[in-house]
């Protein structure tokens, strides 16, 4: 056996030309950044069942990237994504048994659970129309930007639906807290970009025209940054939360420990030693 596959490096493959067929993929000259573009501006960038699909497939592998190190999710023509398609998923909904609709509701929440799972940060970046499973997209991102225009509503109690959706009961409250996010899944009202920013759902405002510039630089930082420290960091926000104080402590003593063992944590020690920028590889 090669030192390649028993470091597991030949199980990895690049992404810079990955070529998705319901959305738009972009990529950094150095594979490091990509940017994931709803893009049926048309409609306000609506979901399908093969874009859901489709997107659960690509976070799901890019578990396996060699080069893709944060990714900045977006719409296309001011706007990030209105939700499941009017007229391509609920009116088909309506017609389905319980068997279909149970396969497609696992299906979007196994969406939620790919983005939660991939080490990559994602960072959306929201203009517009953020509602539905589009508002759900944004709150499984890890980090969020917004401009001031933008609109977030998980609304699916104005279609008779419960606000149990893709995980939003257990996330949003972790966000924005309880009493908040309870409002916002009862009512289904839009969440104001100046709300969303003073609550904790957007990490920070910017003009639209800056928005995606902005998204990229933050992405940027992420990438050239200690890669596979931040994926650990990742992994433990989704763990600990069902954990008690000692499970935690444990838990982060050991996943610490690990990133100590790693070539960049030495990397970083001598870059600041030498009054350098450390350059991390991610082992």
């Amino acid at each position: 056996m090669s030192d390649r596959d028993m470091t597991m490096q030949g199980h990895l493959k690049p992404f810079r030309d990955y070529k998705p067929q319901h959305f738009l993929w972009e990529v950094s000259d150095d594979g490091r950044v990509a940017t994931i573009r709803l893009n049926r501006p048309e409609r306000k960038n609506p979901l399908t069942f093969e874009s859901y699909a489709e997107l659960r497939n690509l976070f799901r592998d890019l578990a396996y990237a060699s080069d893709v190190r944060a990714v900045v999710l977006t719409g296309a023509g001011g706007n990030f994504s209105s939700g499941g398609d009017v007229f391509e998923i609920i009116e088909p909904l309506t017609r389905m048994a319980m068997p279909e609709l149970l396969a497609f509701t696992r299906m979007t929440g196994d969406l939620v659970k790919a983005m939660r799972k991939c080490p990559q940060p994602i960072i959306s970046a929201v203009d517009g129309i953020c509602a539905g499973a589009g508002a759900i997209l944004a709150m499984a991102s890890d980090l969020r930007l917004a401009t001031p225009e933008a609109k977030t509503a998980f609304l699916f109690t104005r279609v008779g639906l419960a606000g149990a959706d893709m995980g939003a009961c257990g996330i949003l409250p972790r966000i924005i807290g309880q009493g908040r996010a309870a409002e916002l899944l009862f009512t289904g009202r839009s969440m104001t970009s100046a709300e969303g920013h003073a609550w904790g759902f957007y990490n920070a405002l910017h003009a639209s025209a800056d928005l995606e510039q902005e998204a990229v630089k933050l992405a940027r930082s992420l990438a050239d940054g200690p890669w596979f420290a931040h994926g650990m960091t990742k992994t433990m926000l989704n763990q600990e939360w069902a954990m008690g104080i000692d499970e935690m402590i444990e838990s982060e003593a050991q996943a610490q420990a690990v990133c100590m063992a790693t070539q960049d944590f030495r990397r970083a020690f001598e870059a600041f030693a030498a009054k350098r920028k450390p350059e991390f590889q991610g082992n």
